[in-house]
């Protein structure tokens, strides 16, 4: 009988388990950041759902940033300031 070697390409990844951020209950009054990949379609993706939010939510503020690349992550430095000025982030991958 023939066998075949499966190989995983995966490797093995090694990364402390985080727990998903506190879940807000109301997001009216909140200073809303909308981080933008860079991606194609992301641009256009992100401003629609902004603009559906808008329409039933108030915001006190709404601030748009976009990454240098899809294929890096974000500058910390950029990270820090969603953090320190924001309340909620919304992101995605506009593939």
């Amino acid at each position: 009988m023939q066998t075949q070697t499966v190989y995983d390409p995966r490797g093995i990844i090694e990364a402390e388990p985080m727990a998903l951020a506190p879940r807000v209950k109301k997001i009216d009054g909140l200073r809303l950041a909308i981080l933008d990949n860079s991606k194609w379609n992301c641009n256009k993706m992100l401003r629609g759902v902004r603009d559906e939010l808008q329409e039933k939510h108030k915001f006190s503020a709404i601030n748009y940033f976009t990454k240098d690349s899809f294929s890096s992550n974000a500058a910390p430095e950029l990270i820090a300031e969603i953090v320190a000025n924001h309340d909620i982030a919304l992101t995605a991958i506009g593939d």
